[in-house]
């Protein structure tokens, strides 16, 4: 029987199935709320199409798994929350000095520690780019529904093969547990990346780059020449090294990649930019209040507003923000929505520098910003 193309599902379930179209045919991980769906969908559907599911003895087990089987050449995921993306931090730095393709899945819960872990939240985003110690590349994304869970994690693994870093899905539980229609577009109808490998070229040498280029193209390991993984810097043929001139240029090279690719990572949604007077700067579940308060002052003719929703969250696409800014002369106030005590408002500031004032609307009892909340707070500021 065929799979319906249209189905009713779970952010979390999307996201496997997302996962499934980009070719994803590893999951390992260790459950916890409120990403358990994601775990037990996987442990579903990757055998029917092939693939393998295995429940580790813990969160460092989960990835530390994940990324053996990508480094054998499959592409793999894990998923966890709060305290396990915690615990996920050392071996998301090992991923991005070794340079193993890898989606990290984080549905946000209220924290710190053990929490709320049936709550929302969305305190992790600072955690997601510097989580783990030293300058390291990272892309972020963050969907705001089902149908995005599933498109935007078949982008998360093409990014993640094509630069070969770790790639963290931010979702929330809002996001997570919310059950909508979601279209099932087929891989023949999607853009899939594969990571490019060319043998003849690196030999021995796995690390090695061709000119113009910042990525290695290295044979999975086990299939043709042999070479040395490791978490310590190291030579082109990725023996450990102590020479500050080879650190140097691999520490570039690995920011690099981000960094002189933002246009080919950065993904954003606009909304009444234009022309809006206040511009509501939200991500991930939070868009959905932010959309509900911006249909009710549209049925009041009140204060125009606008939305600017960071999709790729890092890099931030502070391109698109500063080119509001430059053009929306009739712009006025910045509100920054997030469920948290005040992470994204610190990029949206630093970007805006004064320009326009900046307000925080944010929350971490565990329950949901409503558009009326929205709407309170931009009527006390303007």
């Amino acid at each position: 029987m065929a799979e319906k193309r249209f189905q009713v599902l779970q952010g979390n379930e999307a996201v496997v199935e997302g996962g499934i179209a980009a070719g994803m045919r590893f999951y390992s991980g260790y459950p916890i709320t409120p990403s358990t769906e994601i775990a037990e969908r996987s442990a579903l559907r990757l055998p029917q199409v092939g693939g393998k599911f295995i429940q580790m003895e813990d969160e460092i087990g989960g990835i530390a798994a994940a990324l053996g089987a990508s480094m054998a050449g499959l592409k793999a995921m894990t998923a966890t929350s709060g305290p396990g993306f915690s615990l996920k931090q050392e071996n998301i730095g090992y991923a991005a000095i070794a340079e193993i393709p890898i989606v990290i899945v984080d549905v946000q819960r209220e924290g710190p520690s053990t929490g709320l872990p049936t709550s929302p939240s969305q305190g992790d985003l600072m955690q997601s780019k510097w989580g783990t110690h030293g300058d390291h590349p990272v892309i972020v994304i963050s969907p705001s529904s089902v149908q995005e869970c599933y498109n935007e994690t078949v982008r998360a693994f093409n990014m993640a093969e094509r630069f070969r870093v770790p790639v963290i899905f931010l979702m929330d539980e809002i996001v997570g547990h919310l059950r909508e229609g979601c279209e099932l577009i087929p891989p023949e109808e999607l853009t899939i990346s594969n990571r490019r490998v060319d043998r003849e070229f690196n030999g021995t040498l796995a690390y090695a780059v061709q000119e113009g280029n910042y990525v290695p193209e290295y044979a999975p390991f086990g299939v043709g020449d042999h070479f040395n993984v490791t978490g310590l810097f190291h030579n082109l043929d990725g023996f450990p090294t102590n020479d500050s001139d080879v650190t140097d240029s691999q520490e570039r090279r690995l920011l690099d990649k981000i960094t002189k690719r933002r246009d080919r990572i950065e993904k954003w949604e606009e909304v009444d930019t234009e022309d809006c007077e206040v511009l509501l700067i939200c991500f991930g579940g939070t868009a959905r209040a932010v959309e509900g308060a911006m249909d009710i002052s549209h049925q009041y003719d009140s204060v125009k507003l606008g939305m600017f929703r960071p999709i790729t969250v890092w890099p931030f696409p502070e391109g698109a923000l500063q080119k509001i800014l430059k053009q929306n002369r009739h712009l006025r106030h910045i509100v920054v929505a997030e469920h948290n005590d005040g992470q994204m408002i610190l990029e949206v500031q630093r970007i805006v520098e004064g320009a326009v004032p900046v307000t925080h609307l944010g929350k971490i009892d565990g329950t949901t910003i409503t558009p009326d909340e929205i709407l309170d707070k931009i009527k006390e500021v303007y």
